[in-house]
């Protein structure tokens, strides 16, 4: 419906984001900066390397639960979402670390150079939230809509098993780097 009405009558999107809260508008300004954050090379702390996917993976739950906590899809909507999140970080984990990242033992923090790809997953879980949101404001009975609903479980399942999948990823470097520093001492 909210693609259906960009196409057809974008006159009416001003009405839309005008409609919108404005605490959303502020969340987005927040994740943009955050996605930003990580298109340049950092050091960080194993907490900071756990805080983003933890909080992606929350923010999409909570897709989940405020768009069809009410609906009789509600299990299977959270399977699907489960699904999906399982399986991206079943099959990328061990491709989701970024060529470069490194752990400094001495500062006890990981290198990680920049990459643009969680922003873009930040934005895409803001956004189908965001179309979410004004699609069930529009037409609720989407909620009991499985073709809807099941599609919007497996969009959340996949962004936030990206970013679960990069966090695990992150953390085998860091728990790599020890073995790999005590076999590099023994070699040299």
């Amino acid at each position: 419906m909210f693609l259906q009405l960009a196409i057809n009558h974008p006159e009416a999107l001003p009405r839309v984001v005008s409609s919108t809260p404005a605490w959303v508008w502020g969340l987005l300004a927040a994740l943009v900066s955050l996605g930003l954050s990580q298109t340049l090379a950092r050091q960080m702390s194993l907490q900071r390397v756990t805080l983003t996917p933890v909080a992606m993976t929350v923010f999409s739950v909570y897709g989940i639960v405020s768009g069809f906590g009410k609906s009789p899809l509600f299990w299977p909507v959270l399977i699907v979402w489960l699904a999906c999140w399982l399986l991206v970080v079943a099959t990328t984990t061990s491709r989701a670390e970024p060529a470069g990242t490194r752990w400094d033992t001495a500062t006890g923090k990981l290198f990680v150079p920049g990459s643009w790809l969680p922003l873009v997953m930040i934005l895409g879980i803001f956004l189908t939230k965001y179309i979410v949101g004004v699609e069930l404001a529009m037409a609720p009975q989407q909620a009991h809509e499985a073709t809807f609903a099941l599609t919007v479980a497996a969009l959340y399942g996949v962004f936030s098993g990206v970013f679960a999948a990069r966090g695990l990823a992150l953390i085998k470097a860091i728990r790599r780097a020890p073995a790999a520093a005590l076999a590099q001492a023994t070699t040299a």
